[in-house]
Parts: structure tokens; sequence; C-alpha cells
């Protein structure tokens, strides 16, 4: 059995468990970070997360900071504009004082984020790592074993190469059923919506111009987000179009079964948007639940990302959030170091659940009213609805808020 020493063993190789291993290694801590699967990089690979993902500006420059962003940005398209639209009348056509465009403009010369697949994603932070010495990647490795003592974590990995791992902190980043946090003895309170999200790429005629289309009816948001246009130049997004588990099913079903009639369900939802969705890859379903862990710290250990929080995929805030809780942790455990304090002691983490929980609770708050109500069936709570994006978007000082908000301020 290899044994290995570091000073912060991550559980999680996902794109939050290696934006950690970045920014931990750029704090200048030894890292290694494991998983149960090498991360997929190919999107036509078996198994391959078909989802893209929004980075917003705080998750930019911290990605900056740790080096890692010069892998990413060739592959991200510009987020300029959030447009909310609410379709809730009898048809699925948005009536123009129902459309408010929240324009990055007006807050900051840069974009609000950037939009780019999960598989580059994953891509550029392992181009990163690997240029980093004192960071690693070990997969497939899984957490078998977790003992947790005063001055040490340690680790037993199962895998081809059994290992045992000593480290001063474990970092759980091993997604919503997060075997770290179980041995750490740490727990998670989970609701689920009854919703699922289906998730593909359409490429559409008229360029998308930067602008992030977010679709509000019953049963839940339809999300186009730009992409960069494929080699060929045909303008492309994802989509993420949230529905109720059985509508859900049906409309994958259909996707499978027929092209036509899938093609007429999405442009039908889409309102028209981009002079028409055309599918341009397969179409992968994932349920929506929310989760919140009361705790972020026990012994030895930090819970960070889907192993902390999960919400609906609603305002890019998802990945943004677990970079947030990343970019924390390492700062606040390098300023422990620096000081001479023990970077995976109970002070240290401490100090990292008092800055990071409140306000991943209130964002998981305001995230859960946010899709309750763009859930809603009944007429008047579909007129509240409007009635509320018409107040945010007309009154500068909230929507600004909301902007500021959005992009990753305090809540």
């Amino acid at each position: 059995m290899d044994r290995i020493d570091t000073d912060i063993l991550i559980v999680g190789g996902g794109a939050a468990g290696l934006a950690a291993t970045a920014l931990f290694a750029a704090e200048g801590f030894d890292v290694t970070c494991v998983d149960a699967a090498p991360p997929v990089t190919d999107a036509a690979a078996p198994g391959a997360d078909l989802r893209t993902t929004a980075l917003m500006t705080p998750s930019v420059e911290a990605l900056t900071r740790a080096g890692a962003w010069a892998h990413l940005a060739p592959h991200a398209a510009p987020l300029a504009t959030m447009r909310l639209v609410d379709a809730g009348g009898p048809d699925p056509v948005p009536a123009p004082r129902e459309t408010a465009d929240f324009t990055a403009a007006e807050m900051q010369p840069e974009p609000f984020g950037w939009n780019l697949p999960n598989t580059a994603l994953r891509a550029g932070l392992l181009a990163r790592l690997a240029d980093l010495p004192r960071a690693r990647l070990r997969a497939p490795a899984t957490l078998a074993a977790l003992t947790l003592r005063e001055t040490e974590a340690i680790a037993r990995l199962d895998g081809p190469e059994p290992a045992q791992v000593r480290a001063k902190l474990v970092v759980a980043a091993d997604g919503r059923d997060s075997a770290a946090r179980t041995l750490a003895g740490l727990t998670a309170r989970r609701w689920s919506y009854a919703q699922k999200a289906l998730v593909f790429a359409v490429a559409h005629p008229e360029p998308h111009g930067g602008v992030s289309t977010e679709i509000h009816r019953t049963g839940g948001p339809f999300t186009l987000v730009p992409l960069p246009d494929a080699a060929d130049g045909a303008h492309r997004s994802s989509v993420v179009w949230m529905e109720t588990g059985p509508k859900a099913a049906a409309l994958a079903a259909l996707a499978r079964d027929d092209a036509e009639g899938f093609a007429e369900a999405l442009n039908l939802r889409g309102c028209g948007a981009l002079g028409g969705l055309a599918l341009a890859s397969p179409v992968a379903t994932w349920p929506i639940i929310a989760q919140l862990a009361p705790r972020l710290d026990g012994p030895r250990t930090a819970l960070i990302a889907e192993a902390a929080h999960v919400v609906p995929p609603i305002g890019a805030q998802g990945l943004n959030m677990s970079v947030a809780d990343a970019a924390t942790l390492a700062r606040i455990a390098g300023e422990a170091l620096r000081a001479g304090e023990d970077p995976g002691g109970a002070a240290a983490l401490a100090r990292y659940h008092r800055a990071r929980w409140p306000e991943m609770a209130a964002r998981v708050a305001g995230i859960d009213a946010l899709n309750r109500a763009a859930m809603a069936e009944s007429q008047v709570l579909r007129d509240l609805r409007r009635m509320g994006l018409r107040a945010a978007y007309q009154t500068a000082p909230v929507r600004r808020a909301a902007m500021r908000l959005g992009m990753g301020a305090k809540a």
C-alpha cells in the first residue's frame, strides 16, 4: 500500500474539487485530489457531463489568481446581458413589458461572466494542475475510511493502487451524496421539488449576442446560455429546461424517439427565441433538489460545493457558490499557515464556517423561493411573479442590487 503525506486531501475530482486543488496550491500547500473516476474531458465520451457552467466575475477572478483562467478562456462565451422573460399567460408568448434585460455595462465594463462546457472546464483545470508541482490528481481512487485525529487526518483509499494518506485537512468536494461528509460525521438536509432538468445544446440562426435568456412558465424556467460558435460558424447555446418529473421524462423520450416532435415542443417552450432552435447534442436529464449542511466544519474536515449545498439551476449560482467556498477556505487556511496556526485546526475551520455559511444559507433560501415561484400554477401567483419582475427591473436601485447578488455579492 502506498503511503502519501500531504497538507491537503481533497476528496472529489469534479470542477469544484479541481478548482480547490489549484486554489490551495496557489496558497503554497501540497495538495492531493482523489476521485473514484478520472474526469471526463471529451464531450463525446461515455459519461460526459453535457451541461455548461456560467462562471461569474468573482469566480473568474479566483481562477485567475489560481492560474487556471488562461486555460479556460479560449472555450468560454461572454455573458453580457441576463434576460428574464415571464411567459406565464395562457399562451407561451412573452409580452414585451414582461421582458427585463439586466446588462453588465450598467455595473462594469466586463461581462457578468463566461459560459463554457463542463468538459472544457475540467480539461482546463487539469491542464493547470499539470503545471503545479505541488498538486496532483489520483484517480481512480475511492475514499474507504477516514480517521480524524487531533493533529492529522488519515484516509484509506481503495482502487487499483490502494493508499494511505496523512493530511492536515480533508476537504469534502465529492458531491451531494458525499462519502467524506458521512465519514466525518457531518450531515446535510435535503428536499426535492419533483422536477427534472433537461440539458442539451442547440444551434440557431440568429447570434445570441452574449445574452443569457431565462423564460419562466409553469413547471420551471427554460434557460438559454451563450456558447462559442461551432467550428463551422453555427451559433450555439446551451439549454437547461426544467419541468415536473413526468413531463421531463416524456420530453426526454420524445427527444429519443421523435426528433420532429421534440423540435416542435422545444421551440414552443423557447418562445421562438433566436430564430428557432435545433437540437445539437444528446439530451441528458438531472433531478432537481436542494440541500444544505448545518455545519461546514468538523474535526480536520471542511465541506465545500455540493457536499455543503445544492441549489436548482437558476441564476448560474451553483458552481459559483462552490468556487467561493474553495477560495474562502484556501485563503483562511493560507492565512492560518502564515500566522503559525494549524490550517486544519478547529479555529481555522470555524472561521471558514462563519465566513461562508450565512451567505450560503441565504442563497439556498433565495433560490428555493425563486424556483417555487417559477413552478407556480395558480394564475394569482403567476401574476405576482410577473409584477415582481416588472418592479425589480423598473426600480434602478433594486435592479442593480439584483445584478450585484447575481454576480456574487453577499446576499
